[in-house]
């Protein structure tokens, strides 16, 4: 068995990557506001937390998989929060964040002695299940080293962006922008195509088979092309949130990005008409809604 850690968040993504640590024989001490969540890691030798604090083995590593950058700060610093029990340990920070958010709580943690990776993920629940997941990674040298059994355990590959905290949190806004904007774009296209009288699967299965042959055009175009925004990788709100979080970045950093605002606003429709039960690229469809398709 290897060493026990501290896994705090058990959603769709969390459950199947705390899982997967298990897997690799690491020994799991689970805490999430909803406990009843933890029930499948406790069935495979998981001990329960009834805090974040509890999660946590003084010197150890522990796990955060949030919602938000109000969650990851209140499972650390809140009362109740496990920081002041982390001691000379490492938090390693999976959950989707503003890249000043981590720059701060890595500041707190070096205050105590304790290490902080920011290693926010790429990848659907389904895709964390078998352990696929892209990770991305930054914090200091000593800390990174330490989690990297973790991350390899959880992921197909871990692309390492150096000391500075908040680097990995400002790629993976990038990233999600780049998928917002692949969405948008086909959802354009296919639209346009679809209006002149080419069905959109044609476009889709056209474009796909050469210009536009990688992952992210196949899978997320299977859905704009279908108009069926199933399974459900990750909900409007959520991505709505990020969204939120990549034009901060951008007001903060002077970077002009009115494909990201348009994108916001698209999920802010989505959000608003209650399609909370269909996958974030759904916002494709208030574009042919506004063709009148």
């Amino acid at each position: 068995m290897k060493e026990t850690v501290g896994f705090i968040g058990l959603g769709g993504m969390g459950l199947a990557m705390a899982t997967n640590l298990l897997k690799a024989g690491f020994g799991l001490r689970v805490y999430n506001r909803t406990a009843d969540k933890a029930r499948p890691l406790l069935a495979k030798g998981a001990r329960l937390a009834r805090t974040p604090a509890e999660a946590v083995e003084p010197g150890g590593i522990v796990v955060t998989m949030v919602s938000d950058d109000q969650a990851v700060e209140g499972v650390t610093v809140a009362p109740n929060g496990f920081l002041d029990r982390l001691g000379d340990g490492v938090h390693l920070s999976m959950s989707t964040i503003a890249p000043r958010t981590a720059r701060r709580l890595a500041a707190l943690h070096r205050e105590r002695g304790a290490g902080y990776v920011a290693s926010p993920v790429f990848g659907k629940p389904e895709v964390a299940a078998e352990a696929r997941l892209w990770v991305v990674t930054s914090g200091d040298t000593a800390s990174r080293a330490r989690v990297r059994p973790l991350q390899e355990a959880m992921s197909q590959a871990v692309f390492d962006f150096g000391d500075e905290p908040g680097a990995a949190n400002a790629i993976k806004l990038a990233g999600n922008f780049l998928l917002g904007a692949a969405v948008e774009a086909m959802a354009e296209a296919f639209t346009l195509a679809q209006k002149h009288g080419v069905p959109r699967r044609q476009t889709y299965e056209f474009f796909t088979q050469n210009l536009f042959d990688c992952f992210v055009y196949r899978e997320y175009g299977e859905l704009v092309a279908s108009k069926h925004y199933r399974p459900v990788g990750a909900r409007p709100s959520l991505i709505r949130k990020d969204y939120g979080l990549i034009l901060s970045a951008a007001d903060e950093g002077l970077v002009p990005m009115p494909l990201a605002r348009l994108i916001h606003e698209r999920l802010t429709a989505t959000v608003a008409k209650g399609r909370e039960d269909a996958d974030w690229a759904g916002f494709a469809r208030e574009v042919s809604e506004s063709a009148g398709l």
